[in-house]
């Protein structure tokens, strides 16, 4: 009977090798631009969108609930208004030439959201597309880590230009691990608690909890996820990885 350790270090070898293949052109081509200027741990979290970006993630989903609630639950108007918001968010990012990627993510999403709960005519409905996004994620994000490549290490390795090289370090596997997983967490935490709201059709408890599970847990999140990764890295590997994810953030201006 084959050894399970051998069998699954040869499945690693086959992933990774496929992997590298898939990841060359990607890498060659990174190779050959100029590297990324200096940041600091201030400038990696602007480049996320900053607490701006944290707070554009709820209003449109403040607008809603209030503006369902004072309209004597007209649908119709209360998508409106929710889209209304998003697209004033929306356009005043794209007045600051801030990355597409937060200009018009939150917008796409709330758009998805209202069409849906317009077709159903179901108020609930706005936070399907939201809850099918968690789950989806969350499962993506908990395979990386069972197959034994977190998300986080293999973007890490896209775009520092390392390839591979981090899975051949235990604290680097572990770190990047924990990060991956604490995303598992926020995912699986925000369908626990909203899913039966949904089912039980507890609307404005749906609307806090998918308000109260949004920014500060993200915020949350983030800095957890920060922490783990930072802790696990020496420190030139932290600032190298923070250069070019930053830089790769701000659309590769300098």
């Amino acid at each position: 009977m084959a050894d399970p350790t051998s069998r699954r270090d040869e499945i690693d070898d086959d992933l990774q090798e496929k992997l590298v293949e898939i990841l060359k052109p990607e890498v060659e081509a990174a190779a050959t631009q100029p590297p990324p200027p200096k940041s600091t741990d201030k400038d990696f979290f602007h480049a996320l969108g900053g607490w701006g970006a944290l707070l554009d993630i709820g209003l449109p989903w403040i607008a809603f609930l209030v503006a369902y609630a004072v309209t004597d639950h007209k649908l119709q108007l209360s998508l409106i208004i929710a889209v209304g918001v998003a697209a004033v968010l929306a356009v005043v990012r794209l007045v600051r030439r801030q990355a597409l990627r937060n200009v018009f993510g939150g917008f796409i999403g709330v758009l998805i959201s209202a069409w849906v709960a317009n077709r159903t005519g179901n108020a609930k409905d706005f936070y399907v597309p939201g809850l099918l996004t968690n789950l989806g994620y969350g499962l993506l994000y908990l395979i990386t880590v069972l197959i034994r490549w977190p998300l986080f290490g293999v973007l890490y390795g896209l775009i520092t230009q390392t390839g591979t090289a981090w899975r051949r370090d235990p604290v680097l596997l572990k770190g990047f691990s924990r990060a991956t997983l604490v995303f598992v967490g926020l995912f699986a935490i925000r369908l626990i608690v909203q899913v039966p709201l949904y089912f039980t059709g507890s609307l404005n408890a749906l609307g806090i909890a998918k308000i109260g599970l949004g920014l500060p847990f993200y915020a949350l999140a983030i800095w957890l996820a920060y922490a783990a990764l930072r802790g696990s890295m020496p420190p030139e590997k932290w600032d190298e990885a923070r250069d070019s994810i930053t830089h790769l953030l701000r659309g590769n201006k300098k």
